[in-house]
């Protein structure tokens, strides 16, 4: 599997998710949400905005856990399995592409105002070519490189945010309070579905976890960037949108796809509509070029689980997936030119609250799978009370989004259902969160790890650790689960079996050296614990076994059973790194709450990975 360069920063992140959000949803949707609901669209957005909170939070709890790309696929894959992650796979991909298709169609109609302005004439033909030129630029520059992306974005986002806090301080003197004395003309009902609408304008905000892979210490950067894009963007927006309502007429600003540049043509005349103009277009530039950068993540992840061909995992000498990145920016071009404005925004709209739903689901089943190999360096805080919220409040926004975009999304399942059963079900392996819980309740033993495994792996990587010796012996050893309580004598007669092949030394050899070795002094190191270990003949030869006992072994020289034994065995010229065993176990052990963890693990593969993830000191050597 090809990997991708950890290279973005906190900065990276927090400029790819503004850039995601500060777009066509504040310099076109207000117009349209103005329609629906009049002023109180207002509220509309800050609904919005609060409704985003725990897919955010989720999210982040998510992308700590599993820095991997592909954002919301890879973990619904991961807790609900393949047939999901088809679905969301495709939903997460094809909601971003149309989301950055919708922020072109707003560069569209910026270049069709300012041609009438000019009293020149386009027609739809060269206004859509216009838009596939520009589809093509950021193809071209997200195949150059992602470090190249990121600092276009950081560029554009910072001279929008300038232009943004010039038309807010400029503009508050000519807002007239009477234009907002017709509230809310349609009802609260108009207010929550717009607030479904506008939905997207904030929907970007998470898509920066797509490429979390590419993120430089995650659990801080992916973290901390997300929730400083939304503070920062969601008061533009708040403060933006009331300047706009407040010095438009109602009539123009329903007229009008650029209102805030038409509002600021108002207070600031022809150089502040060309000012907000130049921020339009770098609000559009912004959310397209990071759109395409996340959506194309997908495929990505998508391929690496074979549930896409191999094709578009593929990786350029850039360190880009150029193939997933083509085919992204080819779906952005059928977009632009085939869909009307409102069923984009409203499908890609509610595919987003779809994927957002499903992070929240996916937090509760990687929480209440109880795999140990699941630690989130963030944790989803009033946890599952805000979750369960957040899923019933998504379900309402998803009801009512209309006809047409529910089709949509129906469509999409169905899809990945044939796609599931016809081309996928027999090549992947990958097991699932949701069956751990299975496995919990009706206590079947399922017959892989796998999942344990890869996110054990993931964490590995995501925590630096560099395994020495002691972690490759772990990774192949012999992992004994006793489910009685035998004698000391049987359990020797077990451990000697286990290592005898591996040490090349007789079985009633090795059972004697332990039998002789706990005569000589007691091997229990503390009530519980027990480190039998002994020297045997040979030359390079070292073994270890993990015993687990959970009914307690009765030593003679302890009254209290033993219930966790490490047992090693290794030749003469190995005893320097006989002791750095011994220290690396007693280090594992004195981790917080090991004991308990290694007890009340499911599986042998569990206790092997308990091992492997512990924060001890690894041996440089």
């Amino acid at each position: 599997m090809a990997k991708l360069e950890r290279s973005l920063s906190m900065l990276d992140v927090f400029c790819i998710a503004s850039g995601a959000m500060i777009s066509s949803g504040l310099f076109v949707l207000p117009s349209i949400a103005y329609a629906q609901a009049g002023p109180a669209s207002i509220i509309s957005y800050i609904f919005a905005s609060l409704l985003i909170i725990p897919g955010l939070l989720s999210k982040a709890e998510l992308a700590t856990a599993m820095p991997r790309s592909g954002g919301t696929y890879f973990y619904v894959q991961r807790s609900l399995g393949p047939l999901w992650g088809i679905f969301t796979g495709m939903a997460n991909w094809f909601s971003l592409a149309l989301k950055s298709a919708f922020a072109i169609i707003g560069i569209i109609a910026l270049i069709e105002v300012s041609a009438a302005l000019f009293d020149i004439q386009l027609s739809q033909f060269q206004l859509k070519s216009a838009g596939v030129l520009c589809c093509l630029f950021f193809t071209f520059l997200n195949i150059l490189s992602v470090k190249s992306t990121t600092r276009f974005q950081i560029f554009l986002v910072a001279g929008l945010l300038i232009i943004l806090t010039l038309y807010i301080t400029s503009g508050f003197n000519s807002v007239r309070i009477s234009r907002f004395d017709n509230f809310m003309p349609q009802g609260w009902s108009s207010v929550l579905s717009t607030a479904g609408l506008v939905f997207i304008s904030f929907g970007g905000l998470t898509q920066v976890a797509n490429i979390a892979e590419e993120v430089r210490n995650p659990a801080r950067n992916l973290t901390l960037g997300m929730i400083l894009a939304w503070l920062v963007v969601s008061l533009f927006y708040f403060l933006t949108i009331i300047v706009t309502f407040g010095v438009l007429d109602g009539e123009e600003l329903e007229s009008s796809y650029a209102p805030i540049a038409l509002a600021a043509n108002t207070f600031m005349s022809t150089p502040g509509f060309v000012l907000l103009s130049i921020g339009a277009l770098t609000a559009y530039i912004t959310t397209a070029n990071g759109g395409l950068l996340s959506a194309s993540r997908s495929p990505l992840a998508m391929s690496r689980d074979k549930l896409l061909p191999a094709l578009l995992g593929r990786v350029g000498k850039t360190q880009t997936p150029y193939v997933s990145i083509i085919i992204t920016s080819l779906f952005m071009i059928a977009a632009i030119t085939m869909l009307e404005i409102e069923i984009l925004v409203k499908t890609a709209s509610t595919l987003m609250i779809i994927l957002f739903l499903l992070d929240n689901a996916s937090v509760i089943i990687m929480r209440e799978s109880k795999i140990q190999s699941y630690r989130p360096e963030f944790c989803t805080p009033l946890y599952p009370y805000l979750n369960i919220i957040a899923i019933i409040l998504y379900c309402l926004l998803i009801i009512d989004m209309g006809l047409i975009p529910l089709l949509i999304s129906a469509g999409f399942f169905l899809l990945s259902i044939l796609w599931y059963f016809l081309f996928t079900r027999h090549h992947t392996k990958t097991s699932s969160a949701v069956m751990r819980i299975v496995q919990r309740v009706t206590d079947i033993q399922l017959k892989t790890s796998t999942l344990e495994n890869e996110l054990r792996d993931i964490l590995i990587e995501r925590d630096n650790i560099i395994e020495d010796r002691f972690d490759r012996l772990i990774r192949s050893c012999e992992i004994l689960d006793i489910p009685d309580s035998p004698q000391p004598e049987k359990l020797f007669a077990q451990i000697a079996s286990s290592m005898a092949e591996e040490l090349k030394v007789n079985r009633t050899q090795l059972y004697e050296k332990f039998i002789q070795r706990e005569k000589q002094s007691a091997t229990i190191i503390e009530p519980g614990l027990a480190i039998p270990h002994i020297i045997v003949n040979g030359r390079e030869v070292f073994c270890v076994s993990v015993i687990r006992a959970k009914q307690g072994i009765k030593f003679p020289s302890s009254d209290d059973p033993v219930k966790v034994i490490f047992a090693l065995a290794g030749s003469a010229d190995q005893r320097n790194f006989h002791l750095r065993a011994l220290m690396a176990i007693a280090q594992t052990l004195q981790q917080k709450n090991f004991v308990e963890n290694f007890l009340a693990a499911r599986t042998t593969e569990d206790i092997r990975n308990l091992i492997l993830l512990s924060s001890r000191k690894r041996d440089s050597n």
